[in-house]
Formats: C-alpha cells, structure tokens, sequence
C-alpha cells in the first residue's frame, strides 16, 4: 500500500482553520438544535491520495498466510463504476510454524487512519445527529464486518456490524443504524453491552474474519452519515414488520465468550 506523501495533507494550522469554519458552520445555521441539513462525508477514495489515509491489516503480520491489499481504482465511464477502493486478497488459515502461541487465523482489514489533531484537540467524528451509516460497495458476497472505532476507555474495543449486502456483484447503497452495532473487543462480545460513543468516532472499516479460504474482494467509494433511509437501495424490503422480523433471525459471525451467536437486522 502506499503511502500518502506529506505534502498532501493540511498542516496544524490548516486543520484548525477547516474545524473552525465546520464549528462556525453548525452555530450559524443552529444544526445544534435543527439537526443536520444533509449528510456528513466521513471517509471517500475519490482521489489516489485517500488510500493513504487508510491502514491495512492481515494475517500475515503475526506469521499467517493469508493476503491483502488496498488498491485505488480510478473511474470507469465503460461500466459506470465510480473512483473506488479495491479491498482484495487471499484468505488462508493455515497456522504459522514455530509459533505455538497461535491458535487462529485468516482475517484481513482496513481502517481509515487517526484524523491527526489541531487547535481544538484531538480530530473525531461527531455523528451524534446522525441514524446511520451509508457505504456504497460492490461485494463478492463474503461475511464482511464493518468496524467503527471510538474513543472508549477501553482502546482495543471494536463496534462491529455485519455488512449485508443484497446484489453482490454490483454497487449498491447500504445503510446500517448506529445504534445497532455491536460492541466487541478481539473478536467477541463483549458484556455488559454499551452504546457506540457517537460523538467521538475515532476510525471506519471493514474486515473478513469468516475463515473461509480463498480470494476476496470488495469494492468501496465512499462512506457516510445520513438521516436518510431512501438513500439505501432497496429501502423498501425494511417498511413492514415481517420483513423485520426475517431479518432479526439472520446469524452473524459473532459470538460471545460462552458460545451465543448474535443475530443481527440488517
């Protein structure tokens, strides 16, 4: 993956002046109180530049075998396909030799990079005002988990989701509630159960934990907040309680230190 030359990014000065118009932006037109006018840009492979700004994570840093890599692909006006990040590889869990101390392998990750701070501490995302999170992906249909980090008190905890994606193959929007992820610390649940810190999102990602040898790959544009449940393809498989009550059953990859599988609504 490379790396993102320095002269690319705002420095100090620069990332106070963007937080302060953003700050001067939300009293001026009382978001505070109004709520939102329109969706938050979190995270976008627009520009060759964005991989930079991402870090990438496998297996093979602890000795595995599996593969990974993040690639920026740029538009396409032959098949429509948006400027886009190609998160791909190969997943092996066979076990590295000589390290005893490892009994698990076969994932692969990526995570958008701590926001560097300026003038007013340390840069977070504050989605407070926000239902969900919106991603535009094209999928291979592989049990993806999307990963939001906060700034817990606890640092290696994770708030996972599955990634449920209906055409895979071919971009679609999906959209997740903030509310409905999960909190999960080295790959489970994690009891007493706490709501994600939405004023203090630190990171986004995704990675494959299914343990399933063999290729992966998905494709990702962009990702966002919105209050907007039109913006998914397909919102309107969610508007009756049966189709809720479908989903609610669909099992995840998740589970807890005494076995429970979670069960989650997509």
């Amino acid at each position: 993956m490379r790396a993102t030359p320095a002269l690319y990014h705002k420095g100090f000065w620069g990332r106070s002046l963007d937080e302060f118009k953003r700050l001067s932006k939300i009293a001026l037109t009382s978001e505070g109180i109004k709520g939102p006018l329109g969706p938050k840009p979190l995270h976008s492979f627009a520009e060759p530049d964005s991989i930079g700004d991402t870090k990438l994570m496998c297996d093979v840093d602890i000795g595995g075998f599996s593969r990974a890599s993040l690639d920026w692909i740029p538009a396409s006006p032959a098949d429509g396909s948006p400027a886009h990040a190609r998160f791909h590889g190969s997943i092996s869990t066979a076990l590295p030799p000589n390290k005893p101390d490892i009994q698990r392998s076969g994932f692969a990750a990526w995570r958008t990079r701590d926001q560097p701070p300026n003038l007013f501490g340390r840069a977070v995302w504050d989605i407070d005002m926000y239902t969900y999170l919106a991603m535009r992906v094209k999928s291979d249909g592989r049990s993806y988990f999307v990963n939001v980090q906060t700034e817990s008190v606890v640092p290696s905890d994770l708030h996972q989701h599955r990634l449920f994606t209906k055409r895979p193959g071919e971009w679609e929007t999906v959209l997740i509630k903030w509310n409905d992820f999960v909190r999960t610390n080295h790959g489970f649940v994690v009891e007493p159960q706490t709501e994600i810190l939405r004023q203090k999102v630190k990171s986004l990602g995704i990675g494959l934990t299914d343990r399933v040898p063999g290729p992966f790959e998905l494709c990702i544009e962009r990702m966002w907040a919105t209050n907007n449940i039109r913006e998914a393809d397909g919102h309107e498989e969610h508007l009756t309680e049966e189709a809720l009550s479908k989903e609610a059953a669909r099992q995840g990859g998740l589970k807890s230190k005494s076995g429970k599988s979670v069960k989650w609504s997509d």
